[in-house]
Parts: C-alpha cells; sequence; structure tokens
C-alpha cells in the first residue's frame, strides 16, 4: 500500500503529468528524420513526374534522344542570365499575370506535348514558382508534364554542373 501512496503523492502526480505533457507535445510536432530521397514530399506532383538535371542534359546533347518542350517559369533576369537552351519564357508563375501568360501560352500547345517546367531560382523546397505552374498546368491536362528537380539552385545544380547554358532572351 505504501507504494500506491506515493504514486499519489503531489510531486509524483506532477513528475508524471510533466512527463505525459511532454510526449503529447513530442508527437504533435513533425520530426524531419528523414533525408534525401526519404523526406516527406508535399509537393502537387509525384515522382514519376520529377527530371533529374543529368538526365536532361544528356536528352540536350544526345541526338538520339528526343528533347522535351522546356519552360523556365521563374524571374524574367535569371532567365536572361542564362537558362537550359530551348528553354521557352512565358512569365513568372509566382505572379498573378506571370501565370496568366503562362497559361495564355499552355492554351495553344497541344496537351500531349512533352513538358518539363523548372525555375532554380532558389532551393527547391521554397520555390514561389514551380509548384504554381505545375497546378496551373497539370489542371489544364498535360499529359506528360514533368518538373526538373533543382535541389538548390540553378546556378549550383545546372550551370555548377558544367551542363550546356544559353543566355539572353
Amino acid at each position: 500500500m505504501s507504494l500506491f501512496r506515493e504514486l499519489r503523492s503531489p510531486s509524483c502526480v506532477l513528475v508524471s503529468s510533466l512527463i505525459f505533457l511532454f510526449a503529447i507535445a513530442v508527437g504533435s510536432f513533425p520530426v524531419n528524420s528523414a533525408s534525401g530521397d526519404e523526406r516527406k514530399s508535399v509537393d502537387p506532383w509525384p515522382s514519376s513526374q520529377t527530371l533529374e538535371p543529368a538526365k536532361l542534359a544528356k536528352m540536350l546533347t544526345d541526338k538520339y534522344l528526343s528533347v522535351p518542350t522546356v519552360v523556365f517559369v521563374g524571374f524574367r533576369s535569371l532567365y536572361v542570365g542564362g537558362h537550359v537552351p530551348g528553354a521557352a519564357f512565358h512569365g513568372t508563375a509566382s505572379t498573378d499575370q506571370g501565370l496568366a501568360e503562362l497559361q495564355a501560352w499552355a492554351a495553344t500547345v497541344p496537351r500531349s506535348t512533352d513538358l518539363v517546367i523548372y525555375c532554380g531560382c532558389c532551393p527547391f523546397d521554397k520555390c514561389p514558382n514551380i509548384r504554381p505552374a505545375y497546378t496551373a498546368m497539370s489542371s489544364m491536362g498535360f499529359k506528360k508534364l514533368r518538373v526538373l528537380t533543382i535541389p538548390t539552385s540553378f546556378a549550383v545544380d545546372w550551370a555548377g554542373m558544367g551542363y550546356p547554358m544559353q543566355k539572353g532572351m
């Protein structure tokens, strides 16, 4: 019976309550223990609709591979400074006007077009352009829509790797 009385003592109840509250708090906040490819995605596209920079670079340089239509959806100044060769610019997807320009262009494109969109302005998970562009193009019915995955920036993950570039409009 003495153990039962000890467990009901104010200090034991306080410690038990604190442990319980701590357990609830820990369970309430997500812990990012995943790394690399294991990270949970909140992206609107499935992983099957992503394209690695090395693969796109190979598509651009291998005459036996078909080249997709590539569209830059980031900021005009970054496009002018350097972009994937042949990539088109039809507006910055993070602005209403830019997204409308992109959608106006897309309205003229067959839905079966092999289409790759990319930005590269900043770390991929923080990019303000790629998700609105993907969502708009996907809702327009593009069947072969992919996103070029640029984890850090275009400067690091494309130019820094020595892949081909084009400058200007």
